[in-house]
């Protein structure tokens, strides 16, 4: 368990090395959809996304489900809450959503306190 937190907080090291804009820029969608995912955020509109220049949607919505499945991990909820990451709904409607919302929840109390 222990080093699959490590690998899992590598890569997200790694994955947040670039920059939105410079993804963009190199039209890597893919990466912006799973940095999106992965940190728990909302998906972009393609209004927000079209922005930033000639987005692949497609692209960006494989990145970011990819994304939000590693993030939706209830054995990593109760941290995120833990370090006051505010939970924005998207793992509802996944398979393991309740365990989440709870073990985030439970986090959250515990950084609230």
């Amino acid at each position: 368990m222990k080093k699959l937190m490590v690998c899992a907080l590598a890569f997200f090291l790694v994955a947040c090395a670039a920059t939105t804009e410079q993804l963009a820029k190199e039209g890597n969608w893919y990466q912006i959809g799973y940095q999106d995912g992965v940190s728990g955020n909302t998906q972009r509109s393609h209004k927000e996304l079209s922005s930033m220049g000639s987005v692949n949607q497609a692209e960006y919505e494989q990145g970011y489900l990819e994304g939000v499945t590693e993030y939706c991990n209830p054995n990593f909820a109760y941290q995120i809450g833990l370090s006051g990451q505010y939970y924005e709904g998207v793992c509802e409607g996944t398979a393991q959503a309740q365990k989440f919302r709870m073990e985030w929840q439970r986090g959250w109390n515990d950084y609230s306190q």
